[in-house]
């Protein structure tokens, strides 16, 4: 995974969200709905008798354990909020649609900025990506390797 331009990274090492062995067969997401089957997570119909398991995504937003953040701040945004945030949202709905695991957690004020905390450092990047191909301005990443959290930082 790229967190910044040409350096690469393994996220998840201290993953509390992960399962400790591959699930077996089809599994359905109590939480959204999401089917496991084949090794990973879709949206797919519901198959006979699922085993009921919880998807790593609706695991993190219980513990509230976002894997990346996305803090937005600037004149623009305040001139502009309503149009990032659709934007945003707009951006989750696409990821989301083939990769049910990338999430947005919350959006919340931090001062003059938002911040966007997300299950996945894919969306994340994505999200300051495509404000950053939008709008333009200040686009930054920052991996912490302790914490295994990517901090996304996008200004104008």
């Amino acid at each position: 995974m790229k967190t910044a331009r040409g350096t690469l990274r393994t996220p998840q090492r201290n993953d509390l969200t992960r399962q400790p062995r591959k699930l077996r067969g089809p599994a359905c997401c109590p939480g959204c709905g999401a089917v496991y089957r084949g090794g990973r997570w879709r949206w797919e119909e519901v198959p006979a008798a699922p085993r009921a398991e919880l998807c790593p995504a609706c695991h993190r937003a219980r513990q509230r354990a976002p894997m990346a953040s996305v803090t937005l701040s600037g004149e623009f945004l305040a001139a502009h909020r309503d149009e990032i945030l659709a934007r945003v949202r707009a951006c989750e709905r696409a990821q989301n649609r083939n990769h049910p695991l990338q999430r947005i957690l919350a959006v919340t004020p931090a001062g003059k900025a938002l911040r966007i905390t997300t299950t996945d450092v894919h969306l994340a990047r994505r999200i300051g990506d495509a404000l950053h191909a939008a709008y333009k301005g200040e686009l930054d990443y920052r991996y912490n390797e302790k914490d295994d959290l990517l901090r996304v930082s996008w200004s104008r």
